[in-house]
């Protein structure tokens, strides 16, 4: 081996995972702000649309320049095609960053057994060092069954080294109670749950070895590659937008790429992003007043000002597309 390829050996890696709307955003960027400044880290996130929206919100608060090294892979579940779209990204993103940690974010609907799988193929067993998988959940959302009866939502609590009960400022007396009753259900391990606030997750608990067996991993979920390139890889038409929609695992994501030269008004746009009913909205929005990223899930919004993006780019998910969001949008240009 040569020295050069010697700080791409067991580079600590860890999969922060949980479902729609947990805040696994906000507990990456909470990591991310108090990384030791001298590492170098890479964030791979996976989305469930096709637009891409989250490589913005990361790029809202930290830079290459500051360590942080960030790539997306659009378009539903990174593990699919054999893991392909996933390999060629996470290969890139080591050779740019030479990370001293790599966190991998799955879509909230993706299958992390699937993901867990890929990085341990033999390609990547000396390369990545796997340690502890954090799931974040909302401890409240255990009383319904959209939860509870979805198998990627159990599956992300199955895997969990560290189970994070986030938002827990909100929680009623039972909720953790039921946290611990229902994580002792799915896991034959011991494993820890913590609670925290606003995605608050230490850094130390990213630390130590998984204790996931992944020899029990077995490849099952499978889809065929699509031929036509995705949205957000596209050139904008003459008429300076493009639509796109995925569906998968009960829920419908729309989003649309707009091109830079169609300005909007600050204040629709903020109360478009208010009243739009979703599950989960993330957007970049070229302004009158600047440049806007927007991260909202159903506790609220979280807004930053970003120095430059090439376009505005939407992302909505939900259960169900509304007939609405499309007028809805386009009426808040200036």
């Amino acid at each position: 081996m040569t020295k050069a390829i010697e700080p791409l050996q067991a580079i600590p890696t860890n999969i922060i995972t949980g479902f729609l709307g947990v805040g696994k955003t906000s507990a990456i960027l909470h990591l991310l702000k108090n990384k030791p400044e001298q590492e170098r880290w890479a964030v791979l996130v996976n989305e469930f649309g096709e637009i891409g929206v989250d490589g913005a919100l990361f790029g809202a608060k930290h830079s290459e320049q500051t360590g942080v090294y960030i790539s997306e892979v659009p378009g539903g579940c990174m593990c699919c095609a054999a893991g392909l779209p996933m390999k060629i990204a996470l290969n890139e993103l080591i050779r740019r960053s030479k990370p001293d940690r790599l966190l991998i974010e799955p879509t909230g609907l993706g299958h992390p057994k699937e993901v867990l799988k890929a990085l341990s193929e033999s390609h990547y067993q000396s390369v990545l060092d796997i340690q502890k998988t954090i799931t974040l959940v909302d401890a409240r959302n255990l009383a319904e069954p959209r939860y509870t009866e979805h198998e990627t939502f159990n599956q992300q609590l199955v895997i969990a080294d560290i189970v994070v009960g986030n938002k827990a400022d909100l929680y009623g007396e039972s909720d953790r109670h039921n946290l611990e009753s229902y994580v002792a259900q799915l896991s034959k391990a011991q494993v820890d749950i913590v609670l925290t606030e606003y995605g608050a997750v230490d850094y130390n608990l990213l630390e130590g070895k998984t204790g996931y067996d992944l020899s029990r991993l077995h490849h099952h979920h499978h889809h065929e590659p699509s031929s036509r390139p995705l949205a957000g890889e596209q050139e904008l038409p003459s008429s300076g937008v493009i639509k796109a929609v995925n569906e998968g695992e009960g829920f419908i994501s729309v989003g649309w790429r707009i091109v830079p030269s169609k300005i909007f008004s600050y204040e629709k746009v903020r109360q478009f992003v208010e009243q739009t009913n979703s599950e989960r909205l993330k957007a970049v929005f070229i302004t009158e007043k600047g440049i806007y990223s927007y991260n909202k899930t159903r506790e609220g919004i979280q807004e930053w000002v970003l120095d430059e993006y090439p376009e505005s780019r939407i992302e909505i998910i939900s259960q169900k597309e509304s007939r609405h969001w499309s007028s809805d949008l386009f009426n808040c240009l200036a």
